[in-house]
């Protein structure tokens, strides 16, 4: 090309690309927002994703979707899906109505209080989070199962068929899956019946290998033979038992008669004009977002803009304050009184936005229960909205990557290790660093406390924005950074996602900051201002669709009424609708 016709060119592309500039708005988020007409599944790992969408693509509803993702997760995802493990689901269903299903693991009979602590009452290392001693009673296939004999159209056995097939063939592995599994070699060599199925004789998988898992399969045929009972009774509840035995655990056959999911209202509260629905205790997380959102909803974030030293500092310390009461007061429903009146009040949040210095920062040793005005404590998630209108938003866990790191002999099961939500010495940090309270002290038959928090959010009784993450302790901030970006920022929902993000949860006394998230000049403000900014936590994987408009209140694009977001963070993953 000579270099006349080349300039030519070069300016003729410069004034196409100003022109498209000026044409549409200009997005931060790396791809746009996936879009769909007819329905939308957003998961972890693209498998499973493909299954939900097959079920709602032959009829079935977003309930429906869930189970059949949540089944499919437990053999494409085993470092966070799960059958050995628990969770939660919030509905908004179709005609209106909203509920709440917890799933979560519950304490063996024979826990006690002091379990984890020597004869000098010090925390013994490792014992509430590797082996079977950290394993608490199983709730995921009993949640799984009411969720579809309540709220599902579709036989169990349709539901589950796709997760078998994919346990009995095996699936080829992607990087993404080889990452997870990495994490846990050693964890593998050192439990016989993980490491027949998790390691490739004796060494880690590599990409393009085939994870096959024929014991998964059995228990899941099981299942969809006998429901419930193909799981908590007959061999499977048998091997669960005599597996826990063996590795000096505490589950009998008695606790997995006693499990059963639970029923409750979800959290409610609302911010700006939209109407918040959420995970209420044994989760923290519904609670702890409402209450930083009505502390937030004093502050003019929109106007302070995004990132601003000072939009910052008042969000931080909305987390900090958030924190003590969560980590202070909340406990499962059925042993402690939640003071969820109190602690949802807007009355109450302006009188946390009165103790908060706009210029400096809170020390956190300072803010704590009984010092006013707080008187009176991994994860996987998938967000589902099908054509008529019903929302699903599910996080269940084993809680760390792969749990306990012990699968159950001859079922193929991983177990969880979520007895180390519970508080093993007041005062003591958990695996995510929290200080907890008495509220959430371990007992027989007892849900630890959790900040699971699958959200939905909706105008005009409609949903519009389906949310959650995994994360430990940072999912709470996590949806609460993904709702402020979509609703005070403006972000289209991929965007909403993919923004660097910052965590404060009042003990230790530092927000950790992930990359890119605070310029340099802005650092400084904010350390200036008393803020200890810290190193990045592990990445989330954030699951959002928002529904009429790739942002709240936007122009949908042609026919499309739904628009997912996968979070790039852990190269796993898709949003896919139909």
């Amino acid at each position: 090309m000579k270099k006349l016709e080349w300039t030519a060119a070069l300016r003729t592309s410069i004034a196409l690309t100003l022109a498209l500039a000026g044409a549409v708005q200009l997005h931060a988020a790396s791809l746009a927002p996936v879009a769909a007409e007819n329905g939308m599944v957003v998961s972890a790992q693209h498998l499973a994703t493909q299954v939900g969408v097959d079920v709602l693509k032959r009829g079935g509803n977003a309930i429906d979707s869930a189970v059949a993702v949540g089944y499919a997760l437990a053999v494409v995802y085993p470092a966070a899906g799960n059958l050995g493990g628990g969770g939660f689901m919030t509905l908004q269903l179709a005609d209106g109505r909203k509920t709440f299903l917890d799933f979560r693991e519950k304490a063996p009979l024979a826990a006690t209080a002091n379990m984890y602590l020597d004869k000098d009452g010090n925390v013994i290392k490792g014992l509430s989070t590797n082996g079977h001693l950290a394993v608490g009673v199983p709730g995921t296939v009993s949640g799984l199962e009411m969720a579809r004999e309540k709220y599902g159209t579709m036989k169990r056995a349709a539901l589950i068929a796709p997760s078998i097939k994919l346990a009995e063939r095996g699936f080829v592995l992607e990087q993404g899956d080889i990452d997870m599994l990495t994490t846990a070699t050693a964890d593998f060599r050192k439990d016989p019946a993980s490491g027949a199925i998790f390691l490739n004789k004796g060494e880690p998988f590599a990409v393009g290998q085939k994870l096959v898992q024929k014991d998964l399969a059995r228990t899941l045929r099981a299942v969809s033979r006998n429901g419930t009972d193909g799981f908590y009774k007959g061999p499977v509840g048998a091997a669960i038992v005599a597996s826990s035995q063996a590795g000096k655990g505490l589950i009998t056959q008695a606790d997995l008669d006693q499990y059963q999911t639970r029923e409750l209202p979800p959290v409610e509260c609302d911010y700006r004009g939209y109407h918040v629905i959420s995970a209420p205790p044994p989760s923290s997380g519904g609670v702890v977002i409402c209450e930083m959102l009505n502390i937030l909803e004093g502050y003019p974030l929109k106007d302070l803009g995004f990132r601003s030293a000072q939009a910052v500092h008042y969000q931080i310390e909305a987390m900090r304050h958030a924190y003590v009461d969560r980590n202070s007061y909340l406990g499962d429903p059925d042993f402690v009184k939640n003071p969820l009146d109190r602690l949802l009040d807007k009355g109450y949040a302006a009188k946390i936005r009165g103790v908060i210095d706009p210029a400096k920062a809170g020390i956190s040793k300072d803010i704590k229960p009984g010092v006013a005005p707080h008187e009176g404590s991994n994860t996987t998630h998938y967000s589902i909205v099908d054509q008529w209108g019903n929302a699903v938003s599910v996080t269940y866990t084993l809680n760390d990557w792969f749990g306990a790191k012990v699968t159950a002999a001859k079922t193929g099961v991983l177990l969880n290790n979520e007895m180390d939500d519970f508080t093993s010495k007041v005062g003591v940090p958990n695996m995510y660093g929290l200080v907890q309270g008495e509220a959430n002290a371990i007992g027989p038959g007892k849900r630890p406390l959790s900040s699971m928090s699958p959200t939905i959010m909706t105008k005009d009784g409609k949903p519009v924005f389906v949310v959650g993450t995994p994360g430990g302790s940072r999912i709470i901030t996590v949806v609460l950074h993904t709702i402020l970006n979509v609703v005070d920022y403006g972000m289209n929902v991929q965007e909403a996602v993919d923004a660097p993000r910052f965590h404060q949860q009042w003990l230790p006394d530092v927000t950790n900051v992930e990359t890119f998230a605070l310029s340099p000049d802005t650092r400084k403000i904010l350390t200036d201002m008393g803020h200890n900014l810290g190193v990045p936590q592990p990445a989330n994987h954030a699951a959002a669709i928002i529904v009429g408009a790739p942002s709240l209140g936007g122009k949908p694009v042609g026919t499309n009424r739904f628009y997912g977001a996968n979070d790039p963070r852990r190269n796993t993953g898709l949003a896919l609708g139909y």
